[in-house]
């Protein structure tokens, strides 16, 4: 998919004594982390950097050269050597668009442009029927093989990883600062994040979600979050109106189609951000009763934001309310 989340996630009551900031741009967003530390950051934030150079020079679709590029130009039918990380965060996109039904789609790209959310920025011309199956008869991760070292198309597949690429980024930053004993961090992507252990007033990092507004910019709740990955999808701010109807980014590969449901925003909260980032996408293209069904079944803590014409209201998974339950008064 060629859209990028850009939801805003704020950092707030942060003190400054000892939290090192890092920031810089990467996967077509930018990023911000906090380190609780007495030391010095500049040689951590080069590695940092070479870190996401990496992950981008696999993952990106925008980088021409970059394994993934070069496997969507693959030949039809012949395996493509790409690197074990780039087959392992397929797998376990593979596994996610299993559990969801198909919510969750790493190949959905030629419905997203179809629909005139591309990289291309086309105007949107609302397709027909036919436009549609053609599309669809591309899109499924059953025309993708994925081998111990190779992937092998079955048919003109382009695969796209941006509702799951920045949330992996976000895992392999915070397992690199642990491994050079940073211990406490907060790393930020595009909106996804994770944080662990305390910040530095020895409390849970307090993450604000974003009220799903189109023109303004406000807090409609915060999450305390220790030793977790959290990451927010949400249609409002990326959308086309034609003759007077919005048509949302998020496709619903299931149906080929923008959803049009009343679910604002979905904030997922998982020990995994990659699998954090790829749940919040699948379960903003669920309606709001298939998604909570789904957070239900598979215990998982979300946090649905809902439109319901007059404003918007939230609702809890248990699983979400069991962690909070942890930190009330």
């Amino acid at each position: 998919m060629r859209y990028i989340n850009f939801l805003a996630v704020c950092f707030l009551a942060l003190g400054c004594d000892q939290v090192r900031l890092m920031t810089g741009a990467t996967m077509g967003t930018t990023y911000h982390i906090k380190v609780i530390t007495s030391d010095q950051v500049e040689v951590l934030q080069r590695e940092v950097d070479h870190e996401l150079a990496g992950i981008n020079q696999m993952m990106s679709t925008y980088i021409v050269d970059s394994d993934l590029s070069l496997f969507n130009e693959s030949s039809i039918g012949e395996p493509f050597a790409v690197p074990a990380e780039l087959i392992s965060l397929l797998g376990r996109s593979a596994e996610i668009s299993d559990s969801t039904g198909g919510a969750f789609d790493v190949t959905v790209g030629p419905l997203v442009t179809l629909w005139g959310f591309g990289a291309e920025g086309k105007p949107l011309q609302i397709p027909d029927k036919q436009q549609i199956e053609r599309a669809i008869s591309r899109v499924g991760m059953q025309h993708l093989k994925i081998g111990r070292s190779s992937l092998t198309r079955s048919v003109e597949l382009y695969v796209d990883l941006s509702a799951i690429a920045k949330g992996y980024a976000v895992d392999r930053v915070s397992e690199l600062l642990s491994k050079k004993g940073f211990p406490r961090h907060m790393v930020e992507i595009g909106g996804e994040l994770k944080a662990l252990g305390n910040n530095d007033r020895n409390s849970p990092w307090l993450i604000a979600i974003e009220r799903p507004e189109l023109l303004e910019r406000s807090i409609f709740r915060t999450l305390p979050i220790m030793d977790l990955g959290l990451a927010t999808s949400g249609d409002y701010r990326n959308y086309r109106e034609v003759a007077g109807k919005r048509y949302s980014h998020l496709i619903d590969p299931r149906l080929g189609r923008p959803i049009s449901h009343a679910l604002a925003s979905v904030t997922v909260l998982h020990e995994s951000t990659a699998t954090a980032d790829a749940l919040a996408t699948a379960l903003n293209v669920m309606s709001p009763e298939q998604g909570m069904t789904y957070a239900i079944e598979q215990s998982l803590a979300v946090l649905f934001i809902i439109n319901d014409g007059d404003g918007f209201i939230e609702r809890r998974s248990p699983a979400l309310d069991a962690y909070l339950g942890q930190y009330d008064d």
